[in-house]
């Protein structure tokens, strides 16, 4: 089946959302892994969703960092979220990559990033508006 990628930023920031659900909804089942997958996910997708509307070319790119930097090109104040992206960028290597030892992530760190990552999905929400 082909598909194409939609390219309208309320798109991407509908999927965003419902990625955030899930982060909850996985945390709830004390699935620390799961949720920073999802959660890695929908910082990307508001990232994604952001660019988009300043007329960004969409890329299948999934580092946290490098979009961000896109971004900054854009909205300078968004820079401040370069530290708690950076935390986030490694969630979705921990859910999709098997690794030798097992996850010591905690279900309180998810939700410490995912309080953190808020004031970024916050000033993107703000952007869309």
């Amino acid at each position: 089946m082909k598909h194409s990628d939609s390219h309208y930023p309320s798109d991407w920031l509908r999927i965003a959302e419902r990625d955030v659900e899930r982060v909850q909804k996985l945390l709830d089942l004390h699935d620390p892994e799961a949720a920073g997958f999802y959660l890695q996910q929908a910082t990307e997708k508001f990232l994604k969703a952001f660019l988009l509307s300043k007329g960004w070319i969409l890329r299948r790119v999934h580092d946290l960092e490098a979009l961000l930097n896109e971004a900054l090109a854009f909205d300078k104040t968004l820079e401040q979220h370069g530290l708690i992206l950076q935390k986030t960028l490694g969630l979705y290597l921990l859910e999709r990559y098997p690794l030798v030892t097992e996850s010591e992530l905690t279900e309180a760190e998810i939700r410490e990033l995912l309080r953190d990552v808020s004031s970024l999905f916050e000033s993107i929400r703000n952007h869309l508006a």
